[in-house]
């Protein structure tokens, strides 16, 4: 039966002395960030603050948020042995204040939501966004659920070209690709993976 994680499993986690996944940035995102100025990012259920981390230490203002405590505090405890300061929130998804108009980047990595839920977030994201503003997204694609190395149970939580097509419809899309890849992430995302990229931008 498809089961999905609580807060209380999530704090379980990441409450662990080994970072989940680990402390070095998601490879789509350090190549996002490495080739961009830097501004302000948004960075939703970030988890252990692994991308923050990155981020804020190539300049960038970084608000980040997930409902995890146990993930903020692992985020606040390797920005600051960084010397590198994070805004880091703590809410659901469907709860945060997607200010409009407000972020030059939003960065979205292994997000999994049911349908609804996702449609409506990722209608936030965009409208948070400058014009011009950049999303950033990798997740596993819908192949992921017969693997038992990471994601969801349930193909509902997981992703499709035409999802994300038709959630980000509004947004000059500059790359949209499925992936085949072997991840070493972390002690929960190891081998072979089934991921779907989109690096898109907003209108000016």
């Amino acid at each position: 039966m498809p089961t999905r994680k609580t807060v209380d499993d999530w704090n379980k986690r990441y409450s662990a002395e080994p970072y989940a996944y680990g402390k070095e940035p998601n490879g789509f995102f350090k190549e996002f960030i490495d080739s961009h100025e830097a501004g302000k990012l948004l960075l939703p259920a970030e988890g252990e603050g692994r991308n923050a981390l990155y981020a804020a230490k190539k300049g960038w203002d970084v608000v980040a948020f997930d409902f995890s405590e146990e993930g903020r505090k692992k985020a606040m405890k390797i920005t600051r042995e960084a010397g590198v300061k994070i805004r880091y929130d703590i809410s659901d998804l469907s709860q945060f204040h997607y200010t409009e108009g407000s972020f030059d980047a939003v960065g979205l990595f292994f997000v999994h939501m049911p349908s609804p839920m996702r449609e409506a977030v990722h209608q936030a994201v965009v409208n948070c966004l400058k014009p011009g503003g950049y999303l950033v997204l990798e997740a596993f694609n819908k192949r992921q659920v017969k693997k038992a190395n990471g994601g969801p149970n349930d193909t509902t939580y997981l992703f499709s070209m035409e999802d994300l097509q038709s959630d980000f419809l509004e947004m000059e899309i500059l790359v949209l690709e499925e992936l085949v890849q072997d991840y070493e992430t972390g002690i929960f995302h190891r081998g072979e993976s089934e991921t779907i990229r989109l690096l898109a931008r907003k209108a000016i």
